[in-house]
């Protein structure tokens, strides 16, 4: 006899292994679409019986829409800038590979270092610095500093991988860097920029830690939110997380799309012998 399992058996530990982790990752979301419908004052089981009336009472809030708008508002602010600053740095570091090496560590330092570390020391530098609380600027450039790194990762393999022919053969018909650059690489990586912003601005509408320190009195949606779990579980609430994750998943896909398309408008360009004159 040999010590080996049998492959249905192995697929069966495969199959139990995959559902496991699906459903770690979607029951806890499903919970919450069913307690969002859930009639009930009291946030939690048991179901009693189906309602919409929480989300009319969520969208109906004054507090909600105002949140919504300042991280809209901060969100779309902080992705067209973090994205502008990512594709300037890019196109002047692609020139110089070594110099993009090592400037790489510096650039992902926001990624690596912890979130309440940032927003301590951004705490003290406002307030040593005497700048009021509040979106902006705090709360913007906490965000502009969060978003960069991810801009920066994301942009950089497309233009790295950007045939550079083309461009040279553009400054060789006479047409100046920027002209290069508006009419041949700009509509080229249009989709990929247009995808950046959009997960830069899913990442600025759904940080909180950062945001907490420097917010001031005005509220974010997950400052908001994190006010309705401490201070009152609100019967509402689990009708404001499927709001947000809707709006979160539908600007991420959104992205993904953007994204795809940018990987298949890339030209490759390829020469032949023959074609050399």
């Amino acid at each position: 006899m040999t010590g080996r399992v049998p492959g249905s058996r192995w697929g069966l530990v495969r199959a139990a292994y995959v559902g496991i982790f699906f459903a770690f990752l979607y029951v806890p979301i499903f919970v919450l679409c069913l307690l969002s419908f859930n009639n009930s004052p009291v946030v939690g089981f048991p179901l009693r019986s189906f309602t919409t009336d929480w989300y009319r009472e969520a969208l109906e809030s004054g507090q909600l829409i105002d949140a919504l708008w300042n991280s809209a508002r901060l969100g779309l602010a902080s992705a067209l800038t973090g994205t502008a600053l990512a594709l300037t740095a890019v196109l002047g570091l692609r020139r110089f590979p070594r110099l993009a090496a090592a400037a790489l560590p510096i650039v992902v330092l926001p990624i690596v270092m912890p979130a309440i570390v940032t927003g301590v020391v951004m705490l003290i530098f406002f307030g040593l610095t005497g700048i009021k609380f509040g979106l902006f600027p705090t709360a913007f450039v906490v965000h502009v500093t969060w978003v960069l790194p991810f801009a920066f990762l994301s942009l950089y393999p497309r233009l790295e991988g950007f045939d550079r022919s083309i461009e040279e053969a553009a400054m060789d018909l006479g047409a100046r860097p920027f002209t290069v650059f508006r009419l041949i690489v700009f509509p080229l990586i249009r989709p990929a920029v247009v995808s950046t912003v959009l997960f830069a601005f899913t990442l600025s509408f759904d940080e909180f830690v950062r945001t907490f320190f420097v917010i001031g009195s005005q509220r974010t949606v997950p400052v908001h939110l994190w006010i309705l779990v401490t201070e009152e579980v609100a019967p509402f609430l689990p009708a404001v997380g499927v709001i947000i994750m809707i709006l979160t998943l539908t600007t991420a896909a959104l992205g993904f799309a953007s994204s795809s398309l940018g990987f298949a408008r890339i030209p490759k360009v390829s020469y032949s012998k023959e074609s050399v004159p």
